[in-house]
């Protein structure tokens, strides 16, 4: 890689649309280097555009990480989608992600839909393919490019860094001619104690069962540097109900004493220093309607 100081550089933003569960954290976290975006086997892990932050040879490119966009029911699930549409708003590239192994499903004929609409150009990644024999992946690439003109088509093992290279190659070449936007090291641009609230609210995903997690919400209440170094960190998880805390809670604490441990340890290799993070559970019946809470992710209420 280069420094970026001898050659002409590039910049800019490229947002990464798709369905639920296509992978876009997991593209943007390979790219980035760290984990940025939090991930989950479960659709609707993120909630807010993230950004990823990262240099290809000359080019600084900023993955926008959106959420996914589905069929909304619920105000958040609102604030979601338009996050995700204002994120393309945002770019310089656009690149459509899609499952492979799921295929063009309804959710993704509708963000073809809107980006016809639109009149957006966008380039095409296949995910997955890892998953997915190569006759089955050139038969879905050329249904996909036949219901719209896509710049370019690649496919792509995010999880396994295979075939991302030239997608990121591609990138490189096509920013603007820019100076970088923000300085080399930087991943991303969420602060650390929203950053600690995400890895808390993905192993709230990881653990626990059916639809509790989309019931919940994790605040920073306090994220406080000590003396010796090391950083005292307190989240609130907000539920909906009683008989949900008692499942966060677990029998004797040993649920929440969990999530704590596994969420402390990643978070203590990601920005490797110690962590000393207590989680605190509370009933807010409504939290969904707290607009105090859409502030925080930067997400609009009135979507």
């Amino acid at each position: 890689m280069s420094d970026g100081m001898t050659e002409e550089t590039r910049a800019g933003f490229v947002a990464l649309l798709g369905a639920p569960n296509a992978g876009k954290s997991t593209l943007t976290n390979n790219f980035a280097g760290s984990k940025v975006s939090i991930v989950s086997p479960k659709a609707q892990t993120t909630r807010t555009t993230v950004k990823g932050i990262g240099v290809w040879g000359a080019a600084q490119i900023i993955f926008l990480d959106t959420p996914g966009v589905f069929a909304p029911k619920r105000r958040l699930d609102r604030a979601m989608v338009a996050s995700a549409w204002g994120g393309v708003g945002d770019a310089d590239i656009v690149a459509l992600v899609v499952d492979a192994k799921r295929g063009f499903d309804d959710e993704t004929r509708a963000i073809i839909g809107k980006l016809k609409e639109n009149g957006q150009k966008a380039c095409l990644v296949l995910n997955k393919t890892d998953l997915v024999k190569g006759e089955k992946l050139l038969e879905l690439a050329a249904v996909l490019n036949k219901e719209y003109a896509f710049d370019e088509t690649f496919m792509v093992s995010a999880l396994e860094g295979k075939g991302v290279d030239d997608f990121y190659d591609y990138l490189a070449k096509n920013l603007p001619v820019s100076p970088w936007l923000y300085p080399e090291e930087q991943m991303s641009d969420m602060p650390l104690k929203l950053l600690a609230a995400e890895i808390v609210r993905e192993k709230l995903f990881l653990y626990l069962r059916q639809e509790l997690p989309y019931a919940l919400t994790v605040e920073p209440e306090l994220w406080e540097r000590r003396e010796d170094g090391s950083v005292r960190a307190e989240m609130t998880i907000y539920v909906e109900r009683d008989g949900q805390k008692q499942i966060v809670l677990g029998r004797q604490g040993a649920m929440i004493k969990k999530i704590g441990q596994s969420a402390r340890r990643e978070l203590e290799e990601i920005l490797e220093e110690r962590i000393h993070l207590f989680l605190f559970v509370k009933v807010r019946e409504n939290w969904g309607e707290d607009k105090a809470r859409y502030t925080t992710w930067n997400l609009d209420y009135n979507s």
